[in-house]
């Protein structure tokens, strides 16, 4: 079992110094990833419902919290270090654009010597998207066809594309990422939407609130809708993420290996630097020593 960590990049983990911090400390420690999130802008009154708690608001005041934006704070966090994998957790796709996402993730990949993870979701505040000017109808199939063009941009010297949402003639993009054919595209979500996403063109999946046995559900339904698109699932690769803070024991552990995890992030939004430390460092005692 590998065990990764969420997050940098927000609030006091947006700080050069705690970036650095945690970073340098995860990998000192063996954890497999660092992972940093995304909000172009946020909006202290919405009628979205945030998907990751009970009540649908997000846990904390959006005007005072810093987000960075996550490819720079990942580049941040390449040049303090050598080993550790980086990862959008998550990316908004459908809110950019995708010539220059496509740019941004080859880039990355580059500078941290083929060690990006390519996290990627359609978004859930629609508010976001109107300050954006960006249609909030068929997102998920915006998504879709970003992907599909970034991936010629990634892996063909030469590259044209003409979807439902993004066209273009004859181009080159370069620099082309290390990893081949390209990062992993690494899908969020928990509906049978995003399930299906990733049996039909992702490389791996993040559920977030899940326990062992809807774990298994949902791994499940990705293998057989892997299978169904002509797709090897055992080639997937899968990781979790319990609720946001709470203690992972060896035991939970254990379990979500036997039903298929092969990652565990846990979690922390730390109040001081000393604070993070200890939370990497006894994370790292209890699951990877």
């Amino acid at each position: 079992m590998k065990i990764g960590f969420f997050a940098i990049g927000a609030g006091l983990s947006g700080e050069p110094d705690i970036i650095k911090l945690i970073a340098t400390t995860a990998e000192a420690c063996g954890y497999h990833s660092l992972w940093a999130p995304e909000h172009i802008v946020l909006l202290d009154q919405y009628s979205s419902s945030y998907p990751y708690t009970q009540n649908g608001r997000m846990p904390f005041e959006t005007m005072k919290v810093d987000i960075l934006d996550p490819f720079l704070a990942l580049t941040f966090a390449a040049a303090v270090t050598s080993k550790i994998r980086l990862g959008t957790g998550i990316c908004l796709v459908p809110e950019r654009q995708p010539l220059t996402l496509a740019k941004e993730v080859a880039t990355l990949d580059k500078l941290s010597g083929g060690r990006f993870d390519f996290g990627v979701g359609i978004g859930w505040l629609k508010e976001e998207f109107e300050a954006l000017e960006v249609p909030w109808p068929k997102r998920a199939e915006r998504t879709r066809d970003y992907l599909a063009a970034m991936k010629k941009l990634w892996t063909e010297e030469e590259s044209a594309h003409q979807g439902e949402f993004v066209r273009f003639g004859a181009v080159r993009s370069y620099p082309k990422p290390v990893q081949t054919p390209h990062p992993p595209i690494i899908f969020g979500g928990e509906s049978e939407p995003a399930l299906k996403r990733v049996g039909e063109v992702g490389d791996g999946w993040w559920g977030v609130n899940v326990t062992p046995d809807s774990a298994k559900a949902h791994i499940a339904k990705i293998r057989q809708y892997a299978a169904a698109a002509g797709r090897d699932a055992s080639k997937l690769f899968f990781s979790v993420t319990t609720a946001m803070g709470q203690a992972v024991s060896r035991d939970e552990m254990q379990r979500f290996a036997d039903v298929g995890v092969h990652q565990i992030i846990v979690g922390a939004f730390g109040a001081s630097a000393d604070e993070y430390k200890r939370v990497i460092e006894t994370s790292a005692r209890d699951l990877i020593a």
